[in-house]
């Protein structure tokens, strides 16, 4: 998730100090130095609500999410009461933008919504209308989740050659409409495995033009390793790994330290991009242990462990699961030799490992997804913004 835009004008920002944690105040056409962003799940809003969300140590929100119907914004049953909330929050927490997120994995109609001067228009239109007049005063901006235009996302979903091109003019359109105030940003992918197989963003995204056009783009620096995986894997490693089997030239780029380094030789600055880090684990059930204890295995099936605060409160106690850390990676795994199950997740000392390379590496922020997946002290959210808080 991610989003680029006009140059930042530094004596533009009004800082803030918020509860202790640093924020900024964005302008029409600059980005908040730093961004701490957080993805919030709107179909979890009943077990999360917005009252809940940590305000005092965001800069930015991102509700998940609006969908496309028709050619047009649409927004689940429950977003109304969701945005009125976020409307109040707003009030009672000013330095807080909330961007909402255009959709998302298995989200379609964005390529027959870009394709054409008209369709991007009536689009566009039916974003402004629900998002900025219907609910006026719940959002800042729109960060756009088309997962992924060219190749890449859900077998079911329509994609297109020129999808890469009306990507970029989509962008421009929201620019346009939603004109100045208002953030533009988008996420997109890092992961080199997706279901067409071997993936490269540059073949999907102009990336160096939307860097031109958005505020900030959320890099997603994990799903490096998923159920598109040949063998059990890091979610996010923070470098090549060189026991792990995937071929190259995947290998080289999946992992956080080259993704972030492959952006910017396509021309996306580091004061164009957040480093985004994973809450949740990743979890395969290997056919054979090996010598690596679950590590880099064939495997059967993939499985769902949930998010930190589960793994934390529900595994980490469990003497089933053996800890590991693995020092190129820099990330720990769980390994359960009775059931044969590996699983990937982050805690707080591989967080902050990845939000201290962000800041040496010009990043502008980190951001997550996502936020309920957090444990009830907030240590990864505390992780993923130390080194860009004072």
């Amino acid at each position: 998730m991610t989003s680029l835009v006009s140059p930042l004008r530094a004596s533009a920002l009004a800082v803030l100090m918020v509860a202790g944690v640093l924020t900024s105040a964005n302008t029409a056409s600059a980005a908040a130095r730093p961004v701490i962003g957080a993805y919030y799940a709107g179909w979890n809003s009943q077990n999360y609500p917005v009252s809940q969300i940590p305000a005092d140590r965001l800069t930015h929100l991102f509700y998940a999410f609006s969908t496309i119907e028709n050619g047009k914004c649409v927004a689940g049953a429950g977003a109304p009461a969701d945005f009125a909330a976020l409307a109040r929050l707003k009030k009672a927490k000013p330095h807080l933008k909330t961007l909402i997120s255009i959709g998302g994995w298995g989200a379609g109609g964005f390529s027959d919504a870009a394709l054409t001067p008209a369709s991007r228009a009536a689009f566009v239109k039916s974003c402004v209308d629900m998002f900025f007049v219907q609910y006026r005063g719940s959002f800042d901006g729109v960060d756009i989740d088309w997962e992924f235009p060219v190749y890449g996302g859900p077998a079911e979903i329509t994609d297109r050659p020129q999808d890469k091109r009306n990507m970029t003019l989509l962008t421009k359109e929201f620019r346009r409409q939603l004109g100045p105030g208002k953030l533009v940003t988008g996420a997109l992918p890092t992961g080199r495995l997706q279901t067409d197989g071997p993936y490269d963003p540059a073949l999907s995204f102009e990336l160096g033009e939307l860097a031109k056009v958005m505020d900030f783009i959320n890099v997603m620096t994990y799903d490096m390793g998923t159920g598109f995986s040949a063998v059990s894997t890091f979610n996010a490693p923070m470098k090549e790994v060189a026991d792990d089997p995937l071929g190259q030239p995947m290998r080289r780029w999946n992992n956080v330290t080259a993704a972030i380094e492959y952006y910017k030789r396509h021309g996306v600055p580091g004061t164009k991009m957040v480093l985004g880090v994973p809450f949740y684990g990743r979890g395969f059930i290997v056919n054979e242990p090996g010598t690596q204890n679950g590590l880099y295995q064939s495997y059967g099936s993939a499985f769902w462990p949930g998010g930190w605060g589960t793994i934390k409160q529900d595994l980490l106690p469990d003497q089933a699961w053996t800890q590991f850390w693995h020092p190129v990676a820099q990330a720990p795994w769980l390994y359960n030799a009775a059931e044969r199950k590996f699983l990937s997740y982050e805690n707080p000392r591989s967080i902050g490992i990845k939000a201290q390379f962000a800041k040496k590496a010009g990043l502008i922020g980190t951001f997550m997804w996502e936020l309920s997946d957090d444990d009830s002290s907030h240590s990864l959210l505390k992780a993923m913004s130390g080194p860009f808080v004072k």
